[in-house]
């Protein structure tokens, strides 16, 4: 028996068109394929025998991710919500977050996706740069992003954007001004991507041959900076190493996968995790792709908790300290490095600690790899 999941990812894994730097499980498809019917008759399937299943009753939050739910199109995400909320406890205690994108988010799309149960929406809006979406090869421009924003905020109070920091050619000031204008725009939520350039995408392939820089860290250091200063002094909190909300608008879900909750996972190539006291263990398109014993499990919690600001208590600490004993010395190391700090009763991580983040979670991780 493994304890019960807290929190549902559906993944939805079509694109318009891929992005120059991603490698997530998508895949461009037209507008109407016939593989998007197949997509949702499956996903109403596997929503309806994970109820039966006993899986979903005590789901707080849920995350319908991708690829591009909006491009989904507004019939299909309505029969998805409405299987969803006949078979779970869809009420307003439940966090329900969807992705969009600006160029297939509508205004009915938002209407009936609120009126269904979704209460937090998080727009794909990476710049406000026309100059940088075009690089990303993102398919909207900045006046689709704004307009995308204003659309949302006529049924949604929480609204968060996407930003992406550390793109070859984007100046400071650039980036600045995009971090202005999602705030101008009166969201409460922004997470800030520092670009990775990964093997077989695009980008990868234009540095590969010199016909794009590589990405300048400390350029992205320096803007990841100018993000927490900014937002900060429009009253965001940094909750996470790439996320800032105003109070009380944490993203529930995000911390969920920071903090050790049970997780299930419904759609393509995504990740389920379950655990109990004495193991941990992660599946993937059915198979095993980690599995953690008692060592490694807390050792893990720890690692995972120093992405978060709050970092973890001293009573984690000790709990974690039972079966990896080394872990408090390893803790004071990176405090005289300074990547982490004491604060009262807990270790959290410092400004240093999340820009080398590295530096940061691999002596931890090392203590049980």
């Amino acid at each position: 028996m493994h304890d019960p999941y807290k929190a549902l990812y559906i993944h939805v894994p079509f694109c318009k068109q891929r992005c120059r730097y991603c490698d997530f499980a998508t895949q461009a498809a037209p507008a109407g394929s016939p593989l998007f019917d197949e997509y949702t008759a499956r996903m109403l399937m596997d929503i309806r025998k994970a109820s039966r299943d006993g899986m979903l009753g005590s789901i707080e939050t849920v995350y319908i991710g991708g690829g591009t739910p909006s491009y989904l199109g507004h019939a299909r995400l309505t029969e998805i919500l409405y299987m969803l909320s006949l078979s779970m406890r869809l009420t307003t205690d439940v966090e329900c977050s969807m992705e969009a994108n600006p160029e297939s988010l509508t205004d009915r799309m938002v209407k009936d996706i609120f009126a269904l149960g979704v209460n937090r929406l998080s727009i794909g809006v990476q710049s406000f740069d026309d100059e940088v979406l075009g690089k990303l090869g993102r398919i909207h421009d900045a006046a689709a992003a704004r307009r995308a924003v204003e659309t949302a905020h006529e049924r949604f109070d929480n609204v968060s954007v996407d930003l992406m920091c550390g793109v070859p050619g984007q100046t400071r000031e650039s980036f600045r001004s995009s971090v202005r204008q999602a705030i101008d725009l009166d969201v409460s939520h922004v997470s800030v991507y520092p670009l990775t350039i990964e093997p077989g995408t695009p980008f990868y392939g234009l540095v590969a041959k010199g016909r794009m820089d590589d990405i300048d860290p400390d350029a992205q250091a320096r803007q990841m900076e100018d993000a927490e200063s900014l937002l900060r002094e429009a009253g965001f909190e940094r909750y996470e190493v790439a996320s800032y909300a105003k109070p009380g608008f944490a993203c529930r879900h995000n911390k969920a996968y920071w903090t050790g909750i049970p997780y299930l996972g419904l759609g393509p190539s995504v990740v389920t995790m379950t655990q109990n006291a004495e193991r941990r263990m992660r599946k993937q398109d059915g198979q095993v792709i980690d599995d953690l014993d008692v060592k490694q499990m807390r050792v893990e919690d720890i690692m995972l908790g120093m992405r978060m600001s709050e970092g973890v208590s001293d009573g984690k600490v000790a709990w974690a300290a039972e079966v990896a004993p080394e872990l408090p010395s390893v803790l004071r190391r990176l405090e005289e490095n300074g990547l982490v700090m004491r604060g009262p009763g807990r270790w959290m991580p410092t400004e240093r600690g999340w820009i080398c983040g590295n530096d940061l979670y691999e002596p931890i991780f090392e203590l049980a790899p």
